[in-house]
């Protein structure tokens, strides 16, 4: 069992992670039965967007709840020139543009990315999205995710005592 759960993206459900406990250090940090954690993984069907300059805002519903997600657009382009005069994207921006493009309304999305909170509400800041065509992959995700909280995530972090 790897107590260090903030180092990979967790597979969860929404209404666990919006019941976090966040605590309010600089940057903030959230715990799931004194786990500290930080990047989540959800599947769900994408209720809202709203598409701005910089980034993406939308919903991803996986029946417990619904998760705020942000995929933010504001990469920079290279303006170095080819020969040929086109201007190249910056990768990150190359992806992000890709990654927007599955983001739609009624689709099947598995979301990762990092746990942050803003103006007090937990979200995840995207770092990929991808589009699931078997939409069994939500009840499998469901399943994944109640044998992970039993066997992982909710099991008391390892003492002091115990380690000796």
């Amino acid at each position: 069992m790897d107590p260090l759960l903030h180092l990979v993206h967790i597979k969860i459900l929404a209404a666990d992670l919006l019941s976090l406990s966040v605590q309010h250090t600089s940057p903030p940090s959230f715990l799931r039965c004194g786990r500290t954690v930080a990047r989540a993984e959800i599947v769900g069907i994408v209720v809202s967007h709203d598409r701005r300059e910089k980034f993406l805002r939308f919903l991803v519903d996986d029946g417990t709840g619904c998760v705020p997600c942000v995929l933010w657009l504001n990469h920079q382009y290279l303006n170095t020139s080819t020969s040929s005069g086109a201007s190249d994207f910056d990768p990150t921006a190359e992806m992000a543009l890709k990654m927007e493009e599955e983001v739609r309304l009624g689709t099947l999305l598995r979301v990762r990315g990092k746990i942050v909170v803003y103006r007090g509400a937990i979200q995840i800041s995207v770092r990929d999205v991808v589009l699931e065509k078997d939409p069994n992959m939500e009840v499998l995700h469901w399943l994944q995710c109640v044998r992970l909280a039993k066997e992982c995530y909710d099991l008391p972090p390892p003492s002091a005592e115990s380690a000796t």
